[in-house]
């Protein structure tokens, strides 16, 4: 995967579908992204960060504006450039660097925290990103990792029924001829990734915890709890195999991975 400076179909699509956003929006995630964070690391100003594919920008912005330091990368010119004139909409300029997690240099023992919302899937060459991930982190560094569940009902990657469990030559067919072939530059989710398969790569990794979904609501709680979230960590309590059936199902790969 390289960066691109054609205007890319998928990268229009998600703009537009983004563009109304507000970082007032985008508030109260970022609380519970970092209720959870502090629950295995202390967040201050000296506190360095990184997020590994950007977006729109809202946690560098939303981060700058509490005095915080995040740092990020991304891949496409044209969302680095809605991120910056977002920041500066919102009287901020947010620290956004072009650039590929597959090639770029993010440096050794160089973040406390390392953020990676819904990015890896895109990701061609996912474990050499990962690793670079790992190399990156202070000793004590964490980790904040979500992406796509393969096994998932429905995916948030393209609505189809079963999305996630079609073999990747077919999953690429579909794309290319539902929305072009330069889906394929950026946009396409190479990889549909499993808690087992992930979890696995982490601890071979070396990092000496390895938290999935299950584990932090155990850990963290739940701000803002519903009756669901309760009755599925009560489920997950009781029983391994409804623990991993649950999370065979889920809607998303989600780790918190300690160095």
């Amino acid at each position: 995967m390289r960066i691109s400076n054609k205007k890319l179909g998928d990268v229009v699509r998600y703009i537009k579908n983004h563009e109304h956003i507000k970082i007032s929006d985008k508030i109260a995630e970022f609380d519970d992204l970092m209720a959870r964070i502090s629950c295995f690391k202390d967040v201050g100003p000296e506190t360095k960060m990184l997020e590994i594919g950007t977006g729109i920008g809202w946690l560098l912005i939303i981060s700058k504006m509490k005095g915080l330091s995040c740092k990020g990368i991304e891949i496409s010119p044209d969302l680095v450039e809605f991120g910056r004139q977002l920041g500066r909409e919102n009287k901020v300029e947010p620290d956004i660097e072009l650039g590929n997690i597959e090639e770029c240099d993010i440096g050794e023992s160089a973040y406390d925290v390392v953020f990676a919302l819904s990015s890896f899937e895109h990701v061609e060459r996912w474990q050499e990103g990962l690793r670079k991930v790992y190399r990156a982190l202070k000793p004590g560094g964490v980790f904040y990792f979500t992406s796509t569940n393969k096994f998932s009902l429905s995916s948030g990657e393209y609505s189809f029924p079963l999305y996630g469990w079609l073999p990747n030559s077919v999953r690429y067919r579909l794309r290319k001829a539902r929305q072009g072939p330069d889906i394929m530059e950026l946009g396409i989710d190479y990889n549909q990734f499993t808690y087992f398969q992930l979890r696995r790569f982490f601890r071979r990794l070396g990092f000496s915890r390895v938290y999935d979904r299950v584990d932090i609501y155990q850990t963290a709680g739940f701000r803002r709890p519903s009756v669901s979230k309760r009755w599925l960590l009560k489920i997950a309590k009781c029983s391994g195999v409804l623990r991993n059936l649950m999370l065979l199902f889920d809607g998303t790969t989600y780790f918190i991975c300690v160095k």
